[in-house]
């Protein structure tokens, strides 16, 4: 059995809500596309903007190697003969090989929206299918609405599919547009359609009732050879089918080859560098691909995986590019802290007591409000520490921090520090923007003569969290920093009552993981 990818994020995927690509990032994800072994990749309406019309003029430059372009638009509007259509005639300016075009399945929307008879709008999907094919074109037929059409009027949905299946349709696409559709009724419709139609079935399925995936792995399990979804799920309302989960899915539990065991290894790659292209925050919690798909937390589970890691992973992470983490926190046993260690070239099987010891330090400091399971750094850190396996690089004897305002200008925040480094100590003033930025310019300015590999280090984000709203200003905060160099990033955390003191701590760690991970290279 062989099922073909149609990848719709260049045109569907860049309906959802914050997603905007120019040209380059678009030619760039087709480049991806290509290289993970999609099928088809959809390019947008060359007849609905410019930026679209350029990006059919650039993609013919690529030397794409497994997939076909395909360009997007509709039927021909009922007043227009197809020969004069702007649509259909911008689709052939955009010189594909492959056009795909959606058209009424649903009688309301017929009556409602284009305001033309049942009959009228039969031929305008046979007319558009059948000019497009006098072209030499493989024409993908979308229809539109296609499910809720049929459960309302079954004879007239599928006389549209008839329609554009005469005409010479290639593929005939039922779609989900209102994605609303349970995996039961796409699994029925997909038996009954594909048994009076005789051109290969497609899916199209959106996500409003959160089913899209199955619905699109039933529709496949049901006789379906083509299937459409975007990149991370990304569309309209609340996104199209996720074709990175349908893709493993396929691949791994229904052992359909659709892309090769190669792809699949970079699927999470593909996955983060797409969503990086299109500016969106990757999903921790996605199926396969997320950074939390294969996390483990609970004591119990961190145990029985590292016996046996079939006991709460349905696959290996491996399989698609992604990699088992073990998390700490105040739900962590021994085992977590023992397997921790081992990552980081640390041994505390030879003491147990050790394992406790830190298990216990780590549930104080998060009953106090530390979070170590997105703060690695100052986890190394305090295992470190406990270990008494590395000695402190430089120690504070004091700072302070003022904060100026004068009439008609912004505020002036300076930082004076002084700063122990073995028998020296070193007293510096810097100012920035704002008094965690100050605080930071002088620490810097104060280590760099001894420590100079702490320039090529940068913070990247800066995240403060309250904890007891209820304390009002009094509350506690958390302040996360990341923090990156050259090769590595990394996340610190600091807890206190006063925000200066918590950005402190977490700043101190940042330079201090950094320097350790520098010690551990020579």
């Amino acid at each position: 059995m062989q099922v073909k990818l149609y990848d719709t994020t260049l045109r569907d995927g860049t309906q959802g809500e914050g997603v905007s690509l120019s040209v380059q990032d678009k030619l760039r994800i087709v480049e991806r596309l290509d290289h993970l072994g999609i099928h088809y990749i959809e390019g947008g309406f060359p007849g609905s903007n410019p930026k679209d019309i350029e990006f059919f003029k650039q993609v013919k430059r690529l030397k794409l190697k497994t997939a076909k372009v395909a360009a997007f638009g509709s039927t021909r509007r009922a007043d227009s003969p197809a020969s004069k259509d702007v649509s259909l005639n911008a689709l052939l300016r955009a010189e594909t090989e492959v056009v795909t075009i959606f058209g009424k399945s649903w009688d309301l929307h017929v009556k409602d929206v284009l305001r033309i008879s049942p009959e009228e709008n039969l031929k305008v999907i046979a007319d558009s299918v059948s000019y497009l094919k006098k072209h030499g074109l493989e024409v993908v037929y979308d229809a539109e609405h296609f499910f809720d059409g049929y459960q309302r009027n079954a004879s007239y949905a599928l006389s549209s599919l008839k329609a554009a299946e005469e005409a010479g349709a290639s593929v005939l696409v039922l779609c989900d547009t209102n994605g609303g559709m349970i995996t039961s009724w796409v699994a029925e419709v997909v038996r009954e359609v594909k048994e009076k139609t005789h051109a290969p079935l497609g899916i199209h399925v959106h996500n409003d009732s959160d089913m899209a995936v199955a619905n699109s792995i039933t529709a496949v399990e049901n006789g379906v050879l083509h299937v459409q979804g975007t990149i991370n799920g990304y569309g309209e309302r609340c996104g199209n089918a996720n074709l990175c989960s349908i893709i493993a899915n396929l691949k791994l539990k229904l052992g359909i080859d659709c892309v090769t065991d190669k792809a699949l290894q970079e699927l999470a790659e593909n996955s983060r560098a797409i969503a990086e292209i299109c500016n969106m925050k990757h999903r921790d919690n996605q199926p396969y691909v997320g950074k939390s798909a294969f996390a483990h937390k609970g004591g119990v589970h961190v145990n029985a995986v590292m016996k046996n890691p079939v006991t709460y992973e349905h696959v290996e992470p491996e399989r698609v590019g992604n990699r088992r983490r073990i998390l700490v926190s105040e739900l962590s046993g021994k085992s977590t802290m023992t397997v921790k260690a081992e990552e980081l070239g640390l041994h505390l099987d030879k003491d147990p007591k050790l394992a406790k010891k830190i298990l216990d330090e780590v549930r104080e400091l998060e009953l106090q409000g530390y979070h170590f399971e997105v703060a690695e750094g100052s986890f190394e850190l305090l295992m470190h520490r406990s270990l008494k396996s590395f000695k402190e690089f430089f120690s504070l004897e004091g700072f302070r921090v003022t904060i100026e305002k004068k009439e008609g200008d912004g505020l002036v925040s300076e930082a004076t520090i002084k700063v122990k480094v073995g028998d020296r100590e070193e007293y510096t003033v810097a100012e920035g923007d704002g008094p965690v930025n100050a605080l930071d310019n002088a620490l810097r300015k104060a280590l760099k003569g001894f420590y100079p590999s702490i320039t090529s280090m940068h913070l990247t984000d800066f995240k403060v969290r309250v904890l007891d709203e209820k304390a009002g200003t009094a509350a506690k905060v958390r302040v996360l920093i990341e923090s990156q160099d050259e090769t590595d990033s990394w996340v610190t955390i600091g807890v206190s009552e006063n925000i200066i003191e918590a950005s402190w701590k977490a700043l101190v760690d940042s330079i201090e993981y950094k320097l350790l991970k520098d010690k551990k290279k020579k």
